[in-house]
Protein backbone atom coordinates (compact mmCIF):
# COMPACT_ATOMS: atom_id res chain seq x y z
CA UNK A 1 0.00 0.00 0.00
CA UNK A 2 1.33 2.90 -1.12
CA UNK A 3 1.75 6.49 1.27
CA UNK A 4 -0.14 9.68 0.06
CA UNK A 5 2.40 12.45 -0.52
CA UNK A 6 0.61 16.03 -0.17
CA UNK A 7 2.05 19.03 -2.26
CA UNK A 8 2.88 21.73 0.35
CA UNK A 9 0.71 24.69 -0.33
CA UNK A 10 2.62 27.90 -1.36
CA UNK A 11 1.42 30.95 0.15
CA UNK A 12 0.03 33.63 -2.11
CA UNK A 13 1.14 36.25 -0.70
CA UNK A 14 4.25 35.40 -0.89
CA UNK A 15 4.11 34.39 -4.61
CA UNK A 16 3.21 37.76 -5.18
CA UNK A 17 5.02 39.34 -2.93
CA UNK A 18 2.46 41.27 -0.94
CA UNK A 19 4.08 43.32 1.80
CA UNK A 20 0.57 44.48 3.72
CA UNK A 21 -2.79 43.14 3.38
CA UNK A 22 -5.09 45.44 3.32
CA UNK A 23 -8.60 45.16 5.38
CA UNK A 24 -10.20 47.19 2.62
CA UNK A 25 -9.65 44.63 0.16
CA UNK A 26 -12.52 42.77 0.90
CA UNK A 27 -12.07 40.26 -2.62
CA UNK A 28 -9.09 38.87 -0.90
CA UNK A 29 -10.19 38.54 2.53
CA UNK A 30 -13.55 36.51 1.65
CA UNK A 31 -11.28 33.73 0.09
CA UNK A 32 -10.09 32.92 3.78
CA UNK A 33 -13.41 32.85 5.59
CA UNK A 34 -16.00 29.95 5.26
CA UNK A 35 -19.48 30.52 4.20
CA UNK A 36 -20.15 30.14 8.39
CA UNK A 37 -17.74 33.30 9.02
CA UNK A 38 -14.81 31.41 10.24
CA UNK A 39 -11.15 31.99 9.85
CA UNK A 40 -9.72 29.37 7.16
CA UNK A 41 -6.85 27.89 8.85
CA UNK A 42 -3.23 28.25 7.25
CA UNK A 43 -2.70 24.77 6.93
CA UNK A 44 -5.85 24.70 4.98
CA UNK A 45 -5.22 27.97 3.08
CA UNK A 46 -1.56 27.53 2.73
CA UNK A 47 -0.67 30.67 4.14
CA UNK A 48 2.54 31.40 5.92
CA UNK A 49 2.57 32.42 9.27
CA UNK A 50 3.27 36.39 9.52
CA UNK A 51 0.69 36.61 6.36
CA UNK A 52 -1.78 34.40 8.16
CA UNK A 53 -1.44 37.00 11.17
CA UNK A 54 -1.53 39.89 8.72
CA UNK A 55 -4.81 37.74 7.49
CA UNK A 56 -6.53 37.73 10.65
CA UNK A 57 -5.86 40.84 12.26
CA UNK A 58 -7.60 42.04 8.58
CA UNK A 59 -10.35 40.43 9.08
CA UNK A 60 -10.85 41.35 12.34
CA UNK A 61 -10.93 45.01 11.19
CA UNK A 62 -13.00 44.43 8.44
CA UNK A 63 -15.76 42.51 10.86
CA UNK A 64 -15.87 45.95 13.51
CA UNK A 65 -16.60 48.49 11.00
CA UNK A 66 -19.01 46.26 9.38
CA UNK A 67 -17.50 45.84 5.72
CA UNK A 68 -17.99 41.76 6.15
CA UNK A 69 -20.66 40.26 8.70
CA UNK A 70 -19.67 37.89 11.36
CA UNK A 71 -21.17 35.42 10.21
CA UNK A 72 -23.93 34.59 7.56
CA UNK A 73 -27.71 34.57 8.77
CA UNK A 74 -29.01 31.27 6.70
CA UNK A 75 -32.55 32.66 5.02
Amino acid sequence: MRSKTYRRRVCRFCVDKVEEIDYKDIGTIRRFITERGKIIPSRVSGTCAPHQRQMTTAIKRARNIALIAFKEVPV
